[in-house]
């Protein structure tokens, strides 16, 4: 499975920005894809995540009622839609994808990873 992510770029606070993962390979309903995102000095933590069928859809805390996890229709592209961003929404952002969904919040349990797509948010 490879993942390719982008839509990054330079937002204002309370801005938007819609991150795509083109995904392709073969991949499964078994699997998941997730978002992660690396602010500079911290470790690389989940922000969403979801099935591969659309089911199971996961957000951590700070990203609830802000950002939302789909996949196009007829696409395999998973996007992250975000709303109302803040500051502290700063980082790479990555998508990746693990075959099974055990433990899925762990960056570790993921084996396929895009490259990453920075996204800045300003004061």
């Amino acid at each position: 499975v490879q993942l390719q992510a982008s839509g990054g770029g330079l937002v204002q606070a309370g801005g938007s920005l819609r991150l795509s993962c083109a995904v392709s390979g073969r991949i499964g309903s078994n699997y998941v894809v997730g978002w992660f995102r690396q602010a500079p000095g911290k470790e690389r933590e989940l922000v969403a995540r979801m099935s591969w069928n659309g089911g199971r859809i996961y957000y951590v805390e700070p990203v609830q009622g802000r950002f939302t996890i789909s996949r196009g229709n007829a696409e395999n592209t998973v996007y992250l839609q975000m709303d109302n961003l803040m500051p502290q929404d700063t980082g790479i952002y990555y998508c990746a994808a693990a075959r099974t969904d055990i433990l899925t919040a762990i960056a570790s349990r993921y084996e396929s990873w895009g490259q990453g797509t920075q996204v800045t948010v300003s004061s």
